[in-house]
């Protein structure tokens, strides 16, 4: 009997085992993906994206159909990096700017992404670090964040004194074309939260 008994739990645990080794793969997927900790002006929300992260990162598929539409091939994709983002779009403006020609929103099958008018976008703002930028320091010449923006001088514009000092305006909306221009190898502009202003205000 006891023998018996053994023999039945031996079988038992062995099932078990089989079982919970066989949803482990399963279970610790997102795990397997975890979040690597990256500077968030490398990794802008998509044009007509949710406000909401959770909400955005709730709402897509991962289908990818965004990033097979765009132009300028300016969406990625968190992979490993991601934890539970992986599959999501975003933008890294050093690598490639979005250019808003709103394809990404037309395609997008879910709620993630809603068609917007491109001045309405907000992907952010442009903030201007002046102890960089070649223009503020009197160090050369430049214009090119000017010269690039698609949407002009509503959103970025020389200072009424000087051609060549940028001066970011509201119209901006965080497309990041003006990032991925700049020729000054520290990039003293980058795409940040509106609350977080156009000038990098460094203490005194």
């Amino acid at each position: 009997m006891q023998t018996q008994r053994r023999r039945f739990l031996r079988r038992a645990g062995t099932f078990a085992f089989t079982i919970l080794a066989g949803a482990l793969p399963y279970s610790l997927a997102r795990f397997m993906a975890p979040v690597r900790r990256i500077d968030p002006t490398q990794q802008l929300a998509l044009p007509g994206a949710l406000p909401d992260w959770r909400a955005f990162r709730a709402a897509c598929i991962g289908c990818g159909m965004c990033g097979e539409v765009c132009p300028p091939r300016c969406i990625q994709f968190h992979r490993n990096d991601g934890g539970l983002a992986v599959n999501t779009p975003f933008i890294n403006p050093q690598v490639k700017a979005c250019t808003l020609c709103g394809k990404c929103m037309e395609v997008c099958p879910t709620d993630a992404l809603t068609v917007t008018p491109r001045e309405k976008v907000n992907m952010g703002v442009a903030q201007i670090d002046r102890a960089g930028c070649y223009p503020w320091i009197d160090q050369g010449i430049c214009g090119a964040c000017v010269s690039a923006c698609p949407l002009g001088t509503k959103a970025i514009r020389f200072e009424m004194w000087n051609q060549y000092r940028p001066v970011v305006e509201r119209g901006c909306v965080g497309c990041g074309v003006c990032v991925e221009v700049c020729p000054h190898p520290s990039l003293p502009i980058r795409i940040v939260n509106r609350g977080q202003g156009t000038i990098v205000q460094h203490p005194v």
